[in-house]
């Protein structure tokens, strides 16, 4: 089978060394197949910048031209690129498009471009969900299965409030559709997403006890306004929302046929400076599917400062944070994180479907909104979005990151090798490149901070390796705030024979997935796992019973009355330990 469809995060895996980017990331989709190659850095072209002429302030020129700089590597008429725009009390000082929106006609990004945004959608449906609340019709307190019934009965009650933060323990939509053997090519559907979701017969945790992203929940959410008001969330968002806002050019795309005059296409690299179309293919909304621009959507910030839609009690009800059982709040409030990683408040939403990038973030204490919408899958719209809050804003408001400290390539040599988390199933595996510490699958080195700490390139995201006795490193943890420390032990992979190896050979059924697999001994003695659709993949040992394809999903073997192996559980990030019954030998 194709590698990318078990891979959850393998192109951007320096994100998953930070439950905090987790939080804040809110990836729908991750992208389905791997960066094989980087953009090829070529010359700017300033007169390609399609610029806004509706605005009625500017930035200074100076300043524009430092954001132009930003961009200035995507700005020509090769590469897929972005499209900025700054907006200071209320109105946008700064719109700029760099690159081209679709490269087989020529026609270059702009202001006006409208993108798939990915997970930013989600603060649109979780305020359709409110007004409705605010109307009466419904509380966030209700029980899920009130209005989809098609839900299983897990025994603990899943509320609209907990899909809504991210705490409701459901396994995620596209997790399981990967690892049910879709395509990035396959048509997906509502109904698809409810009939996997009422398949599942376990969570990955009791609701409230952790947060998880999900993009489950929101598809959720969207059935629920489409029960509740008789109207399509499409419907409902453009007559509550977007009309009243005037977002003329903004709705949930819930028709992947439907023709939508100036869209981008999106891109990822191929080698030798190619280009692959990589567009999602979704007749499904409510986690994704919001088709925007940079203008639009900074009309909708503004609603946060001077309330059009919904009045002030919405949304102050917009930004409450959600809770843990115990208490302990989780930043993500209603489709929107609220974080204060360098010492400024931050509110906003990232987004990520096949090639499209997206990022939007508003600064509260300055009267500052920032959206930044990318259609090249390596891009990284959110360090861009805070390069340019710190043109604007000047570069002393921010706090500086953790300088870096020396280590020696020998200090580094012992924090090699990999780490599992026994709680989620994931791992993460460390190597060392140029003399630096790199997380593998990754091209940005940790920068050492002192003290056992790491962040993530140049981002505020921190890994530490706590100092042992003896006996040398033994745990990793991730550090993200207010979210409890996540706590990964040090584990060797045993060396093991062909003979070894055969007894996981077999055939092995998921009835949650609807799909048989099978387990094969390569010629030259690897452990490797095929389904119907796609080539066969080779699993890498990571412990006793246990293996893993490209540090994102996870294999244990299960065992039964005199060590027989009896079946697996598969773990990938956002699906925990989802069981196979073996059912035969896997010739």
């Amino acid at each position: 089978m194709d590698t990318h469809l078990l891979q959850e995060s393998a192109s951007r895996p320096i994100e998953l060394l930070s439950r905090r980017r987790l939080l804040r990331r809110a990836t729908c989709r991750a992208p389905w197949l791997l960066v094989l190659g980087a953009v090829l850095s070529l010359p700017s072209l300033p007169l390609l910048a399609a610029e806004a002429t509706n605005s009625a302030a500017r930035l200074d020129a100076a300043v524009a031209k430092q954001i132009d700089g930003v961009f200035a590597e995507w700005d020509n008429t090769r590469s897929p690129g972005c499209v900025v725009a700054v907006s200071r009390g209320g109105q946008v000082v700064f719109a700029r498009g760099y690159g081209m929106s679709d490269l087989e006609h020529d026609v270059p990004n702009t202001p006006d471009s409208i993108f798939h945004v990915a997970s930013i959608s989600k603060q649109f449906t979780a305020a359709a969900v409110a007004l409705l609340v605010a109307d009466g019709k419904l509380s966030w307190a209700d029980d899920i299965r009130r209005y989809v019934p098609e839900l299983p009965d897990y025994g603990n009650t899943i509320t609209l409030a907990h899909l809504a933060h991210h705490t409701s323990g459901l396994r995620d939509q596209w997790s399981l559709l990967r690892l049910a053997g879709w395509r990035e090519d396959d048509l997906i559907t509502e109904a698809d997403v409810l009939t996997i979701a009422a398949r599942q017969r376990a969570l990955n945790f009791p609701p409230g006890k952790e947060y998880l992203y999900c993009n489950t929940g929101f598809t959720l959410l969207a059935v629920v306004v489409k029960r509740v008001s008789g109207q399509s969330l499409r419907d409902f968002a453009d007559a509550r929302i977007f009309k009243p806002l005037g977002m003329h050019a903004t709705h949930f795309h819930n028709d992947h046929t439907e023709v939508v005059r100036g869209r981008t296409s999106a891109y990822q690299p191929r080698p030798g400076g190619r280009w692959a179309i990589s567009i999602p293919v979704f007749d499904t909304d409510g986690a994704t599917s919001l088709f925007t621009t940079v203008g639009d959507l900074l009309k909708w910030e503004q609603n946060f400062v001077e309330p059009r839609v919904g009045g002030r009690a919405f949304v102050e009800a917009m930004l409450v944070s959600g809770q843990l059982n115990n208490g302990t709040a989780t930043g993500y409030s209603l489709g929107l994180v609220t974080e204060k990683p360098r010492g400024v408040v931050e509110v906003g939403h990232g987004g990520s479907d096949a090639g499209y990038r997206s990022d939007v973030v508003r600064f509260p204490e300055h009267d500052l909104a920032i959206a930044v919408f990318c259609n090249l899958s390596t891009m990284q719209p959110r360090m861009l979005t805070r390069k340019v809050a710190e043109i604007v804003l000047g570069p002393g408001l921010f706090e500086p990151l953790p300088p870096a400290v020396a280590m020696s390539e020998q200090e580094l040599k012992v924090l090699e090798g990999a780490y599992w988390n026994e709680l989620t199933d994931e791992v993460r595996r460390f190597s060392i490149k140029d003399s630096k510490l790199v997380a593998e699958g990754s091209s940005d080195a940790l920068v050492p901070i002192g003290g056992g700490r790491f962040r993530a390139g140049k981002t505020s995201d921190e890994i530490a390796f706590p100092a042992v006795a003896s006996g040398g490193v033994q745990e990793l943890q991730v550090l993200s705030p207010p979210l409890p420390v996540a706590k990964f032990k040090r584990v060797v992979a045993p060396p093991q024979t062909r003979e070894e190896l055969a007894v996981f050979v077999g055939a092995f059924f998921s009835s949650e997935l609807e799909a048989t697999f099978r387990v094969m001994v390569t010629d030259d003695g690897k452990l490797e796992w095929r389904q119907a659709r796609g080539e066969p993949v080779t699993l890498r040992p990571l412990m006793r019973d246990t293996f893993t394809l490209f540090n994102a999903v996870t294999f244990t073997f299960t065992r039964g009355t005199g060590g027989t192996v009896t079946g697996l559980t598969i773990s990938n990030g956002r699906v925990r330990r989802l069981a196979l019954t073996k059912t035969g030998p896997g010739q």
